[in-house]
């Protein structure tokens, strides 16, 4: 499967760029905005393409044309103002949905954040975030695209235990970046996510059971 990864230079796209990069069942075209980022990403397996979430939908379905799949793991990151969150969070997801039914990529793969479906349950600091993440999900869950959204809790730099929690409604809990990318992973081909939605947290199932029981 040729996978179009979006949002390849953060902490979950890095590792998401060497777990493709390195399998054999799967390629990755990295989405970089800056050029000088590419020599990094192609060291690790992937191919690289220059566009920006910020530009225009026709310029993002010409950079996805030809992939398999789609993974959106983008963020405008946390020291960027409520502005970024908005233009990228939001809008940046909501155009690559309107690029991959355009460039007729079908299997779309977001990464959202936990109980960002419910609004009485979201951080309040962090509310803008929430916002964006509820209507992104949203309008991916109303396109014509084979979705699946996954909402991970507090993230960790700390090794992956292989061992995760996954359903509709969790309680606030952390997980491995590490984790969270493998889920993503395996959730690509496991057709018992598709057009579904859910929490993940540590847990104590193997991720392909995890995702069986969601």
């Amino acid at each position: 499967m040729k996978v179009f990864l979006v949002g390849a230079n953060g902490q979950i796209g890095r590792k998401l760029v060497e777990l493709l990069g390195s399998s054999s069942e799967h390629s990755v075209r990295a989405m970089i905005r800056n050029p000088e980022q590419a020599n990094e990403l192609e060291k690790l397996g992937a191919e690289t393409v220059v566009a920006n979430l910020e530009g225009s939908v026709s310029e993002l379905a010409e950079a996805v044309k030809g992939s398999d799949a789609i993974i959106f793991s983008a963020g405008s990151g946390g020291s960027t103002g409520s502005d970024k969150t908005l233009l990228v969070d939001l809008d940046g997801a909501a155009k690559m949905v309107e690029a991959a039914e355009q460039a007729g990529v079908d299997r779309f793969v977001m990464v959202s954040a936990l109980q960002a479906h419910n609004r009485e349950n979201w951080n309040e600091k962090l509310r803008p975030y929430y916002v964006a993440k509820h209507y992104a999900d949203k309008i991916l869950e109303s396109s014509s695209l084979n979705y699946t959204i996954v909402r991970p809790g507090g993230l960790l730099n700390e090794p992956g235990t292989g061992k995760v929690e996954a359903s509709e409604n969790l309680g606030r809990a952390s997980i491995p970046r590490e984790d969270v990318a493998q889920t993503v992973l395996a959730a690509l081909t496991e057709e018992h996510t598709f057009k579904r939605s859910f929490d993940l947290i540590s847990g104590d199932q193997t991720i392909q059971e995890a995702l069986k029981n969601v």
